[in-house]
């Protein structure tokens, strides 16, 4: 993953294998899901085919154990996908919540049997996985969500509402966040993991949301009224340890999110300065006026500096040893620089830059929610003045 004009620079933590994921996946994305943007962004959804195709690649399960289906690597792994997809600029297939954050939580607490139903079908991309934890009224505060889950027998019912799921539209298992004893907060939260494939009665999925970016990708309600599901889907294998499970897997959700911003930075640095050596102004290319020089070493900068940063937390994660304040630093900082960087460029391009024939215009829509979810960055802030 190299920094724009500093190609001398490369990822401690990379190995020759992380390199040839890296060309596996640029194929993957530039000549076999790029070419049907413009019909993925109108239809607000991805294709099926597409996770079907990525999984056939061994795209998919990266960082879970071969003997569930998987690649049998680590979160650097899940990494050089993610950026090649965001370096590209494929924002369709939702892989992070897919393969970075909902076969983490199976690996990390799924029992054997729930591994060996689960992973390898989301592993070949037979199945798509989503993580539902945010309702419509209750935004970052996790703890006081209303979604129930009531045993009854060897189930429980589910009654709620679910909103801005990401995969939603699609998704056969979500993994989801529910309380099992309302008189309770953070202790009454627990996982159960929803198979939802064939729209099964209690469930229902809603309109998928019109949002300023991501169009393409399918953010959705889901309604539960009743579902039914069994007590075997319970995650853990006891009530009550939903809170601490999200506490311990955010920060991975976080650092996704951290990837897919710094490789934002990088793509809109690079064709910004493609950009401006072709155009001119008052008879000279914009390379040769300062202003456009100096903004582009800052954003040089910016970008290389974020990726060392990145880099840090990469290898730590991979080592067991990223700790909540530095994840919550690095998407914070990360997504706020993404924001920065691609605004800039954005008006080196002048009215062009706000057109969508240029694609600094969708870069700059897809990057502004970047600095809501996963956590807001203001509640990263708090997580960070925390620890202080």
């Amino acid at each position: 993953m190299p920094t724009p004009g500093l190609d001398h620079y490369t990822s401690p933590w990379r190995e020759p294998e992380h390199d040839d994921l890296a060309d596996l996946a640029r194929d993957f994305f530039t000549r076999e899901v790029l070419p049907h943007t413009e019909r993925l962004l109108a239809q607000g959804h991805p294709d099926r085919d597409h996770y079907r195709r990525a999984g056939e690649l061994g795209l998919l399960g990266l960082s879970v154990p071969e003997e569930y289906g998987g690649g049998g690597g680590g979160f650097s792994h899940e990494a050089v996908l993610l950026h090649e997809q965001a370096h590209v600029g494929e924002s369709t297939l939702g892989l992070g919540v897919h393969s970075g954050i909902v076969t983490g939580y199976l690996v990390a607490y799924g029992s054997t049997e729930q591994k060996r139903r689960w992973l390898p079908g989301l592993c070949r991309g037979e199945l798509v996985g989503a993580i539902a934890m945010t309702e419509p009224d209750g935004g970052s505060d996790l703890q006081a969500m209303r979604t129930r889950a009531v045993r009854d027998g060897d189930d429980y019912l589910v009654t709620g509402a679910k909103t801005f799921i990401s995969n939603g539209g699609l998704a056969d298992l979500v993994v989801l966040a529910v309380k099992t004893d309302p008189r309770q907060r953070a202790a009454g939260i627990s996982l159960l993991v929803c198979e939802v494939g064939d729209d099964p009665e209690g469930f229902r999925r809603g309109r998928l949301l019109s949002k300023i970016g991501l169009h393409g990708n399918d953010t959705a309600e889901l309604f539960f009224d009743g579902l039914r599901v069994p007590a075997a889907n319970l995650l853990g294998g006891a009530e009550g340890l939903g809170f601490g499970q999200m506490m311990r897997q955010l920060p991975q959700e976080r650092l996704v999110i951290g990837v897919s911003a710094v490789a934002a930075m990088q793509r809109a640095v690079e064709l910004t300065t493609a950009y401006v050596k072709e155009r001119t102004a008052f008879g000279r290319p914009l390379i040769d006026h300062q202003n456009t020089r100096m903004v582009l070493a800052e954003c040089a900068t910016r970008t290389r500096v974020s990726r060392v940063f990145l880099d840090d937390c990469i290898s730590r994660h991979d080592r067991g040893e990223l700790d909540v304040a530095t994840a919550a630093m690095a998407k914070a900082w990360l997504t706020e620089g993404q924001c920065e960087v691609v605004d800039r460029c954005l008006q080196l391009f002048g009215g062009y830059g706000y057109t969508t024939e240029y694609p600094i215009a969708r870069m700059y829509a897809d990057a502004r929610v970047q600095k809501i979810y996963g956590g807001t960055n203001e509640i990263m802030k708090e997580l960070i003045a925390r620890a202080l």
